[in-house]
């Protein structure tokens, strides 16, 4: 039986606790019988009580310590994920198996979702499960909310730091038996953060020359609620709402790039997200089990650009509406001796809405995307398992805005076959997949600016993976995971120069599927007990990516290494103390506005982390550390510095 890894350093008992409040009716990577919830090989979760004891207060932070896994901010302000060298369109997130990520261009902002309502969030690789839906190329990241076990419970939380940083958190919840509740608001607010020692704004004109970042400034408030209705043993129905409301400055970038648009003074009044969505599963006789899912969910983003660093006047709000409805049904049959069997329909309409502004007029999008799914997990022998499935999507423009309507069809394949060593899990597995994207309406048909051509047929890019992996007990107090994995990438969607006078010269660019990349690399983790009071956790990911169809042309913005490591200590019940390093090496970056014309080597860095926690009494927690202890200053992406050294300090009380 396949094991899922959890994030290197989690404290077991904590870890225990935390998943008894998961909100299983929100997963999708289950395999085993009617009573078995377990990972599939590649899948990695990090739970509450780890994201909560790392600091971890948004998806970005929580990510970041899983191997395989790295970040990069862009010069919109927005955290991304990279996993094994799929950026975040190729990588999509969901909130309870409901897709979450924008219909527009496919990107999801990591820095604007918080963590305060989750029981645990799981990554899926390679491997994940075609019952996902379509686009998971490289993957998918989904959010699982929490799950009532009490008749009451619940857990309230308050922090500040460096940088005028305040948090406040509560979750409410209730188990009846026959139904409960659940109820969770929360808000994260910061003015700035702290520049890192020796810090240098290079541009001709300074605007970073105090010891904070200038504009920015972020606060986001969450509201969640769910009721669900669990009339016996194995049937659940759950109505949820998510409310987001947030706002953001955009820090101005401070590298040696003299292109005029790299320096952006721009704001963002409003970046809100409405979510309504409905689970249900339902037994059919011994041998039958349905699940649906509906869900309806829109977000709505403003864009301020300002004239100049003053943030006095700026341009009529740039502003669009994003709307995405939707249906999933599946059914899960165990009749046949050896085989469960599961079969899904998928059905999402996204639609995308840019308002009126100045001379231009509305401008609206309409998707519709369709997946038929099959899966069966079949048991070979005792210690034998092979999971195999195959799923056929397809998308249609509906409606589109002065270009014509386009559509476009893939088909999915998934293998995994898993050895259990031993009867506690430890497992060896190899993953073999086919995975594709959809183009977005951004990839389609944006005009950048006047500068490009749609391209109403673009194709799925399409990715093959193989995979070979361990993970289980190596010796005495130890947990670990290895993989090694293999991608290759065809059709990828890159920017063209086409032959056109419709853009006001000689010349457009246009988006082709003429890409062709290699991805390949190995992860390592482990989690070690050394004794009652001392544990030590490290992880370790090496990824080499190759552009086949130029390779004059360098992939960008992952590192070739990096990695996560802790050591942990228990001096006394009341105590605990963690010391933690990260350091990465090899990332390529573009500078910023060339396009991919120039690129560098940014330079390796290590950063440490000291952590505390003191529990006065049981159901208290008291939080303070300092990250990035030594006040480095290394960046991800081109003059866009990350924080220098940070304090915080968190009390929590859970009842």
């Amino acid at each position: 039986m396949a094991v899922a890894q959890t994030v290197p350093g989690a404290d077991t008992g904590a870890e225990t606790k935390a998943g008894q409040q998961v909100f299983t009716l929100g997963t999708v990577e289950v395999s085993g019988s009617r009573q078995a919830d377990t990972g599939l090989g590649d899948v990695q979760r990090i739970g509450s009580a780890e994201m909560e004891q790392a600091n971890a207060d948004t998806v970005a932070d929580a990510v970041r310590l899983l191997p395989g896994v790295s970040l990069t901010r862009n010069n919109r302000n927005e955290e991304m994920l990279s996993l094994r060298g799929f950026d975040s369109r190729q990588v999509p997130v969901y909130v309870d198996g409901i897709p979450l990520y924008v219909p527009y261009d496919g990107y999801v902002d990591f820095g604007r979702f918080t963590t305060f309502d989750l029981s645990e969030i799981t990554v899926a690789k390679s491997g994940a499960s075609l019952l996902y839906g379509p686009n998971t190329l490289g993957g998918a990241v989904n959010l699982v909310t929490r799950k009532p076990v009490k008749a009451f419970e619940g857990d309230a939380r308050l922090g500040m730091g460096t940088g005028q940083s305040r948090k406040a958190a509560v979750n409410l919840g209730g188990n009846q038996g026959t139904w409960y509740y659940q109820v969770g608001a929360s808000y994260l607010d910061a003015e700035t953060f702290a520049l890192p020692k020796g810090f240098n704004d290079y541009k001709k004109v300074p605007t970073d020359t105090g010891d904070y970042r200038e504009n920015a400034y972020r606060t986001d408030k969450r509201l969640s609620f769910k009721l669900g209705f669990t009339p016996n043993a194995t049937d659940e129905y759950a109505l949820g709402y998510v409310r987001q409301e947030g706002e953001k400055g955009n820090p101005v970038y401070t590298g040696t790039s003299t292109q005029k648009s790299a320096v952006r003074n721009w704001r963002w009044p409003y970046w809100d997200k409405d979510s309504i969505y409905f689970l249900s599963t339902t037994r059919l006789g011994s041998d039958n089990v349905v699940k649906t899912r509906l869900y309806h969910d829109t977000y709505e983003n403003g864009l301020d650009i300002y004239k100049d660093a003053s943030y006095t006047q700026h341009d009529p709000t740039s502003s669009y509406k994003d709307v995405s409805k939707g249906a999933s049904v599946e059914w899960a049959n165990y009749s046949l001796k050896n085989h469960e069997l599961r079969f899904a329909a998928h059905y999402k309409q996204d639609e995308h809405t840019d308002a009126a502004s100045g001379k231009d007029p509305q401008k609206h999008y309409r998707d519709v995307t369709t997946s038929l799914v099959a899966e069966d997990t079949i048991t070979l022998g005792e210690r034998w398992r092979l999971n195999v499935g195959v799923s056929h999507d397809k998308r249609d423009a509906k409606e589109v805005y002065l270009w014509p309507t386009g559509s476009t069809s893939a088909t999915n394949a998934l293998a995994k076959l898993s050895y259990a060593l031993t009867p506690q899990g430890d497992e060896v597995y190899v993953i073999a997949s086919h995975k594709t994207r959809f183009p977005t309406i951004k990839d389609r048909y944006s005009a950048r600016m006047g500068t490009a051509l749609a391209n109403p047929d673009l194709k799925a890019e399409a990715a093959n993976h193989l995979e070979l992996g361990w993970n289980g007990t190596p010796w005495q107090g130890g947990k670990g995971q290895a993989a090694v994995f293999y991608s290759r990438v065809r059709d990828q969607i890159q920017t063209m120069v086409v032959d056109s006078t419709a853009c006001g010269g000689t010349t457009c660019n246009q988006a082709q599927n003429v890409g062709r990349t290699r991805n390949l690399g190995l992860e390592l983790s482990l989690v070690q007990k050394l004794s009652a009071a001392w544990s030590a956790h490290a992880s370790y990911t090496y990824l080499d990516r190759t552009n086949l169809s130029d390779r004059s042309i360098t992939l960008t913005d992952t590192p070739r290494q990096r990695v996560y490591a802790g050591l942990q200590w228990n001096p006394t019940a009341q105590w605990q103390l963690r010391a933690e390093v990260e350091a990465e090496q090899g990332r390529q970056v573009p500078l910023s506005a060339s396009g991919q014309s120039q690129v560098y080597q940014m330079a390796g860095y290590g950063v440490a982390h000291l952590r505390a926690r003191y529990l006065p009494r049981p159901d208290t927690t008291v939080d303070f550390g300092v990250a990035n202890l030594g006040d480095k200053w290394y960046q991800l992406s081109d003059g866009l510095p990350m924080p220098g050294r940070s304090l915080y300090v968190n009390v929590g009380y859970r009842f």
